[in-house]
């Protein structure tokens, strides 16, 4: 993923962060981090996040049952990460991917201006479009070597795969996933789909 959407120039220094971005939420450390958390919120999904995990009631009703989430530079992912993944889920990806609008590049070692305050460019409505692509497409470049088995996978993944979640337009979705499966800048494609319009210039 950041070989495809960042330049060489930019990439060991993504990937370092990346490196130790992963918290696996465990008996042993929930208390330590829930304590070291900043926001109030933060700490109430994380504690939901971990319950869902071990099968216990949520902190209420409404709270949602997560599987990740990403604060910062920091990806929080269940255990059940570890449990068995679908066809085409990766939590991590799925997290880090958000990682590239939750800090500025400075953050990550990259260089900033007023014209690139973020690592990458997203639409602020296109955030989970572009986690639960990056997240698929990781999967299916990881199982087809080709332009037509990754076309296959795309429409496998339209046949019964697409995740279940008021946050995510299915159909835009799965064409995202159509035009990087069939494009040879592939990752660039997820990018640019989920970028902010662009206004002319006067």
């Amino acid at each position: 993923m950041v070989r495809g959407l960042f330049p060489t120039t930019e990439q060991d220094p993504v990937l370092q962060i990346l490196e130790g971005s992963v918290v696996v939420l465990t008996t042993e450390n929930i208390a330590s981090v829930l304590r070291e958390t900043t926001w109030m919120h933060t700490a109430w999904d994380l504690a939901n996040l971990y319950l869902t995990s071990v099968g216990a009631s949520l902190l209420s009703a409404e709270a949602p049952g997560l599987v990740g989430l990403s604060e910062e530079t920091t990806c929080y992912v269940s255990i059940d990460y570890f449990r068995g993944l679908g066809r085409f889920e990766d939590f991590i990806v799925h997290e880090a991917a958000h990682i590239f609008h939750n800090c500025k590049r400075h953050t990550m070692g990259l260089p900033e201006s007023s014209a690139r305050e973020w690592p990458l460019d997203i639409a602020y409505d296109k955030r989970e479009t572009f986690a639960y692509s990056c997240e698929a497409f990781s999967r299916v470049v990881e199982r087809g070597s080709t332009r037509q088995a990754r076309l296959a996978l795309v429409r496998e993944l339209a046949d019964g795969h697409v995740p279940e979640t008021d946050r995510l337009d299915a159909r835009e979705y799965v064409s995202v996933l159509t035009e990087a499966a069939g494009a040879r800048n592939d990752w660039k494609h997820i990018l640019s789909r989920c970028a902010p319009p662009r206004h002319p210039r006067r």
